[in-house]
C-alpha cells in the first residue's frame, strides 16, 4: 500500500524563495569554553541590534540550538525568568528586545558522547570542532545562519597537562595559568564573520612551523598542530601550504591577512577539511604524508585541499555566502581555484583528466538521479546533503566556462572586482556573476541558467563537409533531459571548443562563413540556442572534428564518430583531453557491443584497431609517461553504466575484465619492457616526472597480472616487498588482491604487520580489500567490521571500508542476490543514529535503483522502505530515501 509522504510527518522544507534577511544582528560576540572531562560550559555574550523597523512592532529573538543544556539567560545584565523565554529542541526564543542590547548565554554541553562530528567533539583525546553547516547551535544558542557576520573573541580554559595547546581564529591576545592545574588562552578575530567559521582545538599536540613572506613584506608564521608522533609527517603540507600562498599572489593578488596561519590534524572528521578563518581544521589523510605511507595520489590530494582550504581566505571567509542556497559561490568558485594551482604544479594534461573523470564518474550519476538539483538548489531539508558533486564540482566547471568567456585577464579584472565590492560581506552567486559582467561590460544573463537548471545537457551534432563549396558545417542540438521538479529546460550558453584535424593530424585553420581571418588551432562556438549550425570555409578536404576540447563545458556530447575517426584522435589531437576522450569513447563502445555480442551469443573479440591504437600510446614519443597511463587506463564500471539504459553491473565488470586481458594479451611484451625500464626512478620525488613513470609502470603491472602468470605473479610479489614507496607497494597489493591464491593471503598479512599501528595506512587495508573483484569480497567486509582496526564512530574507516564496497565494487555490491544490499542496508541502520552525515553518504548508493533490472529493483527498494521505517529516522537519510522512493506524484 503506498503513502503520501507528508503522512510521514516528514522535516519541513526550507526553500530559496523564501529567504528573508535577520530580524536581529550580532555585531560582535565573546566566548569562554570551559572545557571539562564530563561537561564543558560555554558561556557567550552576544552583542545583538535590530536590523528591521521597529515602528512595525517588536519581533521576537529565535536563537537556534541543538543538543544543549540552556544553564542561564542575561538580558542587558539581568537574569530571564523561564517564563520571558520559550525553550524548544531547536531553539531559544525571546520574544522582546531593546533596539540594541547584550545578551549573555550558558549552556552545558557533553563534547565526549557527541558522535555526530558536528559542533565541539573529540578526537583521539583532543577536543575540535566543525561548525559548517550548522554545527555552531551545537554549542550555544545563536543566529547560526551565515549571513550573521560577528567579529569574535574566545576564551578557551583547560587542564593544561591534558591540553598544553589552546587554538581557536585569529591572533592569541592573551594566554596564562590559572589556580590548580588549568590554563587559559584568549583568541580575537578582527574579520567580521558567520559562526559556521568559527574553530576551536584544545589538545596535547606537536607543532611545525614556519613563516611566509607576503609580496607586501609582511611576516606570516605558519603553525601545523598533529599528534606528537606525527610530527615527521608535515613537510609536504607546509611547503604546499607556501606554495598556495604564493600563486593565490600572484594569479589573484590575494594576500592572507592575519599574523598566523594555523592548520590542525585530527583523525575524526566528517570531510576532507575546513576553512575556519585563521585556523583550518584537516582531516589527517590531507596533511600527513611521507614515501612509506603515503601514495602519489595522496601527496596530490594534500597538495589540493590544502591550496582549497587556504584559498577560502578570500572565495569564502572574506567574502562568504548569503545563504546555504549559495553554497557553490565558495566552493565552486575554490574548487576551480585549487584545480587551477594543481595544475600549475603538475601535468595540466592530467589534472584536467583526473578532474573530468571524477566529475563524469559521480556527478553526471548525480545528475541523472532523484537528488538531482541545480549548482544553487531551489530547497533543502538538510543542507548537509548539499555538499556534493554537483555544488562543488559542476559548480567548479561553471567558474571555468566563465573564465574561458572573459579569458584570464577578464576574469581576474572580474575577481578584483568582486573581492573589493563584496569584502566582509555575505552574498550570493548573482553577486559573483554581476562582479564578472560589470568588469567586463558583458552580458551573463543566459549563461545564469548553469546556476539554477539542473541536468547534464547534451549536445547532438550532426556533420557535413562539400567538396565542391569546400565547407565543413556543424549543426548542433542541445536538450537536457527532465530532473526532478524541472520537467523542462530552456536552452543553457554553452561553450564548445573544437577544432579540425587534417589527415596528417594537424589542426587547421578555422574560419567561420562571413569572417575575414582564420583563428589557428582552437576557437569556441557560443551554443546559445535550442538548434545551431556552423559553417566552416576554405576547408580543404573532409577533416576530423575535434569537439569539446579540454572539456569546455560540462556536457555529454553525441555525434557519429567512426570507431577509425576516434582510433585517429587518439594518435594525433593535439588537445590531451581529447586524445584521451577519444579513447575513453571508443572503449565505451566497444564495451556495450561485447555486452550485446554475448547476449546475442556471438563470440568476444576485441576490435584490432583499438589494439593498434593503444599500441601506438604505448610508444608515443610525444606523450609523456604520466598521459601514456592516463591513456591506457579504461573508463570506470561506473561511468559505463551511464551508456546503459537498464545497467548490468555484472556484464560490465566481465567486459571490462575481457578487454584488460585481451590488451595484455597483445602487448605484454611490450608492456613488461615499459614496466622494467621505469621500475627504478631513483629516491622518490613528488615531481610531475617521477610521478608518471610510476605511474605508467604500475598500469603496466596491472595489465600484465591480467594473465595469471606465474612468472608476472612473482614480479608483483617483489615488488610489493621491495617498494621503497607506499605508491609501488600499493599498486602491487591492488594487484594481488585481485588474484586468489596464496599470494594474495600472505600480502595483505605481511602489509597489515607491516602498518598496523598507522591508521591512514590502515583505511587502505580495508578499502583495497572492499574493492576487490573476488566473489568473497562481501565475506572479507562482514568479517573486516569486527576487526580491531576498524570503528564504526570513525567516518576514515567507515568510508574505506563500506563506502568502497557500496560506491566503488559496483559489480559486488550489486551482485543478483541481493545479499549487497541486506549488508549495506543493515549497516546504514546501525550508523544512522551515530553518524547521520556519514550515513546518508552511504544510502546514496541505493539512489539509482530504477536504473537497474527488475529483481535488482525490487531488492533495493526494499532496503530503502526498511530504511525509511526506522523510528527517529535522520533528516540527512530521511531526505534521499524519501526521494529515492517517491514517484512523480509525490507518493511512497
Amino acid at each position: 500500500m503506498t503513502k503520501l509522504i507528508s503522512q510521514l510527518d516528514p522535516p519541513a522544507t526550507v526553500y530559496l524563495k523564501d529567504y528573508r534577511a535577520p530580524d536581529y544582528g550580532i555585531e560582535s560576540v565573546e566566548l569562554r569554553f570551559d572545557l571539562g572531562e564530563e561537561t564543558t560550559r560555554v558561556h557567550a555574550r552576544l552583542h545583538v541590534t535590530s536590523q528591521y523597523d521597529r515602528a512595525t512592532g517588536v519581533r521576537p529573538l529565535v536563537l537556534d540550538g541543538h543538543d544543549v543544556v540552556l544553564k542561564s539567560v542575561t538580558l542587558d545584565g539581568r537574569p530571564l525568568r523561564t517564563e520571558e523565554y520559550t525553550l524548544n529542541p531547536a531553539s531559544l526564543i525571546i520574544p522582546q528586545l531593546p533596539a540594541r542590547c547584550t545578551l549573555e548565554i550558558e549552556t552545558e554541553i557533553r563534547p565526549q558522547d557527541n558522535t555526530t562530528l558536528m559542533g565541539l567533539y573529540k578526537s583521539s583525546g583532543n577536543f575540535c570542532t566543525q561548525c559548517e553547516a550548522q554545527g555552531f547551535r551545537r554549542m550555544t544558542y545563536f543566529l547560526d545562519r551565515p549571513d550573521v557576520m560577528a567579529r569574535y573573541t574566545t576564551t578557551i580554559v583547560a587542564d593544561r597537562t591534558q591540553y598544553p595547546v589552546l587554538l581557536s581564529n585569529g591572533n592569541c591576545v592573551a594566554q596564562g595559568t590559572m589556580d590548580g592545574q588549568r590554563h587559559f588562552a584568549t583568541w580575537q578575530d578582527p574579520f567580521p564573520k558567520p559562526s559556521y567559521l568559527f574553530a576551536l582545538v584544545a589538545g596535547d599536540l606537536a607543532r611545525i612551523e614556519d613563516e611566509f613572506v607576503t609580496r607586501s613584506g609582511r611576516k606570516v608564521l605558519l603553525h601545523m598542530f598533529v599528534q606528537q608522533h606525527n610530527a615527521h609527517k608535515c613537510q609536504h603540507a607546509m611547503a604546499s601550504l607556501k606554495k598556495a600562498m604564493h600563486w593565490d599572489e600572484v594569479v589573484y593578488g590575494c594576500e592572507y591577512d592575519l599574523d598566523v596561519y594555523m592548520v590542525v590534524a585530527v583523525d575524526d572528521f566528517n570531510m576532507g577539511a575546513m576553512e575556519n578563518k585563521g585556523l583550518n581544521v584537516f582531516n589527517s589523510k590531507y596533511v600527513l604524508a611521507q614515501p612509506e605511507t603515503a601514495t602519489d595520489m595522496d601527496y596530490q590530494g594534500i597538495e589540493g585541499v590544502i591550496g582549497h582550504e587556504y584559498f577560502h581566505n578570500w572565495s569564502g571567509n572574506r567574502v562568504t555566502c548569503r545563504d546555504w542556497f549559495q553554497l557553490s559561490l565558495k566552493e565552486g568558485f575554490t574548487v576551480f581555484r585549487d584545480q587551477e594551482f594543481s595544475a600549475d604544479m603538475g601535468s595540466r594534461g592530467v589534472k584536467r583528466i583526473q578532474d573530468v573523470n571524477a566529475l563524469r564518474s559521480h556527478q553526471f550519476r548525480e545528475d541523472a538521479g532523484p537528488m538531482a538539483h541545480p549548482v544553487r538548489p531551489p530547497s533543502y531539508v538538510e543542507i548537509n546533503n548539499f555538499y556534493t558533486m554537483t555544488v562543488y564540482n559542476k559548480g567548479a566547471e561553471v567558474v571555468r566556462m566563465l573564465h574561458g568567456l572573459l579569458g584570464a585577464s577578464g576574469f581576474r579584472k572580474g575577481t578584483d572586482l568582486y573581492f573589493s565590492r563584496h569584502d566582509g560581506q555575505a552574498v550570493t552567486t548573482d553577486d559573483f556573476v554581476a562582479a564578472l559582467e560589470d568588469a567586463n561590460a558583458t552580458d551573463f544573463s543566459q549563461f545564469r541558467r548553469w546556476y539554477s537548471q539542473a541536468g547534464t545537457p547534451v549536445l547532438h551534432i550532426q556533420r557535413a563537409y562539400s567538396a565542391a563549396e569546400r565547407t565543413y558545417t556543424l549543426r548542433v542540438r542541445q536538450s537536457c533531459p527532465a530532473t526532478p521538479g524541472q520537467e523542462h529546460k530552456q536552452p543553457f550558453h554553452i561553450p564548445l571548443a573544437v577544432g579540425l584535424l587534417d589527415a596528417e593530424g594537424q589542426d587547421l585553420p578555422l574560419r567561420l562563413s562571413g569572417e575575414t581571418a582564420s583563428v589557428p588551432g582552437t576557437r569556441v562556438l557560443p551554443i546559445r540556442n535550442e538548434d545551431e549550425t556552423f559553417v566552416f570555409i576554405d576547408v580543404p578536404h573532409a577533416p576530423v572534428p575535434s569537439l569539446l576540447r579540454g572539456f569546455s563545458a560540462p556536457v555529454k556530447i553525441e555525434i557519429d564518430l567512426t570507431d577509425a575517426e576516434r582510433c585517429f584522435l587518439m594518435g594525433h589531437d593535439s588537445d590531451a583531453f581529447n586524445r584521451w576522450e577519444a579513447g575513453q569513447q571508443l572503449a565505451i563502445k566497444i564495451i556495450l557491443r561485447l555486452i550485446d555480442a554475448e547476449r546475442a551469443g556471438r563470440p568476444w573479440v576485441l576490435d584490432a584497431a583499438f589494439i593498434a591504437a593503444m599500441e601506438k600510446t604505448l610508444h608515443s614519443n610525444t606523450l609523456d609517461q604520466a598521459m601514456i597511463a592516463q591513456v591506457l587506463s579504461l573508463p570506470s564500471e561506473s561511468y559505463v553504466a551511464e551508456f546503459m539504459p537498464v545497467i548490468d553491473p555484472q556484464a560490465i565488470h566481465t567486459a571490462l575484465r575481457f578487454m584488460r586481458r585481451s590488451l595484455a594479451q597483445a602487448l605484454g611484451a611490450a608492456m613488461l619492457k615499459i614496466y622494467e625500464a621505469n621500475a627504478h626512478a631513483g629516491p622518490y620525488s613528488t615531481d610531475a616526472h617521477a610521478m608518471g613513470q610510476r605511474s605508467l609502470k604500475n598500469v603496466c603491472l596491472g595489465y600484465l597480472m591480467e594473465l595469471e602468470d606465474p612468472q608476472f605473479t612473482q614480479r608483483c610479489v617483489r615488488q610489493f616487498h621491495d617498494a621503497g614507496n607506499m605508491t609501488d607497494q600499493m599498486a602491487a597489493l591492488h594487484a594481488l588482491v585481485n588474484t586468489d591464491g596464496a599470494e594474495r593471503t600472505a600480502a595483505l598479512a605481511a602489509f597489515y604487520e607491516q602498518w598496523r599501528d598507522d591508521a591512514l595506512v590502515m583505511d587502505k587495508w580495508l578499502a583495497i580489500q572492499a574493492t576487490s573483484r573476488l566473489p568473497t569480497t562481501l565475506a572479507a567486509v562482514k568479517a573486516l567490521t569486527s576487526h580491531p582496526v576498524f570503528n564504526i564512530k570513525n567516518p576514515n574507516k567507515v568510508r574505506a571500508l563500506i563506502g568502497s564496497f557500496c560506491h566503488a565494487n559496483p559489480a559486488r555490491f550489486h551482485a543478483a542476490s541481493g545479499e549487497g544490499y541486506r549488508f549495506i542496508g543493515d549497516f546504514i541502520r546501525t550508523l544512522d543514529p551515530i553518524n547521520p552525515q556519514v550515513a546518508a553518504r552511504l544510502v546514496a548508493a541505493f539512489s539509482l535503483w530504477r536504473r537497474y533490472d527488475p529483481p535488482r529493483q525490487a531488492l533495493m527498494r526494499e532496503q530503502l522502505q526498511r530504511i525509511l521505517a526506522i523510528p527517529e529516522l535522520s533528516r540527512d537519510v530521511y531526505e534521499i530515501v524519501s526521494k529515492s522512493l517517491a514517484d512523480k506524484a509525490g507518493m511512497i
